[in-house]
């Protein structure tokens, strides 16, 4: 397996500089802001290569720092299978991504086979039903890691592609069977605070009350205020307040490692005069909420750590890792923006300079052990490739 990472200000240059390299690619992973034109990509990449696309918040970070316009993971790897697939919701997104996942599967000439590692990206919202159509093919065993589509504003300006097409709304599943042995590790960067409550009414992804007040008042309780806006919006009046809640996400405790509990994120987007709060990821009621909180400098050194996790889960040196893929959710990389040079060295640190992508996302997917795979918000995770 040979793995490059390029970057290019233009999709006709990146298309050169993947191309310029010796063998057909089998496998690359495009990521680009949302202004890019990347029609000259598709055309380049059309003849036998799986080719996963999609948009990144204000760009990606690769092993030579930030990269504003297009990247990509190229991987080469004659031994292997690789196989992508993009479908529309068309209103039933379990659908899709099954259809998807069934496609993809059959691209890469493993029909009705478990892949080694699936690893998507669906525009937002549709998260949890896109998990479950990919599971209802390959079962809950196979780890899905990706990422949510993004934009620079969270105006749904978004976009995936492959070879073909562009979605505005959908999913695309790509299947991997690599020759290379694969490790990973799906984690966050924050601490739990002594406040937690229970959900006492929600509705999907709005969370109306906890401990039966409204949902508002106790996040407002739990944070100190945390820049949320004040006085509370009037009545019909939603405010929105994902940058105050970067650092002060909602967990909930899924797992626990070593008497560690493990928590998985959501993160408050906006809040309704009516004290209700929406969040990016699906909540039930009777679930207990940890006020989690976080920093610059845990945010920054998190994606080094969740590196060094992956490698050291498969047993693979660090002078064996082939090259590294990673999520690190779009809003932390908000919160961390003047320091992503330090986000770049945590990694580069780990890895010695091998080849990496990270791709800034809104909704991390991956596994967590012992409860399959789960969707998330603020979470990193990284697969190594040996």
């Amino acid at each position: 397996m040979k793995i490059t990472v390029q970057s290019a200000a233009t999709a006709n240059a990146l298309a050169e500089a993947i191309l310029s390299e010796p063998g057909r690619p089998d496998f690359v992973s495009l990521h680009c802001a949302c202004g890019c034109d990347v029609g000259p990509l598709q055309a380049a990449l059309m003849d036998g290569t799986a080719v996963l696309g999609a948009t990144s918040c204000l760009g990606t970070v690769t092993q030579d720092g930030a990269a504003p316009a297009l990247s990509a993971f190229v991987i080469r790897d004659p031994g292997g299978s690789y196989g992508t697939a993009l479908r529309p919701f068309s209103g039933d997104p379990t659908q899709a991504a099954r259809q998807a996942t069934i496609a993809a599967l059959e691209q890469a000439d493993r029909a009705g086979e478990k892949p080694e590692l699936i690893w998507m990206a669906a525009t937002p919202g549709q998260e949890e039903a896109v998990l479950a159509g990919i599971e209802a093919v390959i079962g809950t065993d196979v780890p899905i890691i990706g990422g949510s589509a993004a934009d620079d504003t969270v105006q749904g300006d978004w976009f995936l592609f492959d070879t073909n097409r562009k979605l505005t709304e959908g999913v695309l599943v790509a299947v991997m069977f690599p020759t290379a042995r694969v490790s990973f590790a799906y984690q966050n960067g924050y601490a739990p605070t002594a406040h937690a409550g229970r959900v006492t009414r929600a509705e999907g992804r709005r969370i109306l009350e906890i401990d039966d007040r409204p949902a508002l008042d106790v996040y407002r309780d739990w944070t100190g205020g945390a820049g949320l806006p004040d006085p509370v919006p009037s009545e019909t009046d939603t405010q929105p307040i994902l940058a105050q809640s970067t650092f002060w996400p909602l967990g909930r405790e899924i797992s626990d490692t070593g008497g560690v509990p493990q928590y998985l994120l959501a993160h408050p987007a906006a809040a309704h005069g009516s004290g209700a709060i929406d969040l990016f990821a699906n909540v039930e009621e009777g679930e207990v909420l940890t006020q989690m909180c976080g920093s610059v400098e845990g945010l920054t050194a998190r994606a080094g750590r969740v590196a060094a996790l992956a490698r050291r889960a498969g047993g693979i040196a660090t002078e064996d890792v082939a090259g590294a893929l990673m999520v690190y959710c779009g809003g932390c990389m908000l919160g961390v923006r003047d320091h992503l040079e330090d986000v770049v060295a945590s990694v580069n640190a780990e890895l010695q300079g091998a080849p990496f992508l990270a791709v800034f996302t809104f909704g991390e997917q991956g596994p967590i052990l012992g409860m399959g795979n789960r969707h998330g918000n603020l979470m990193i995770s990284c697969i190594i490739f040996g």
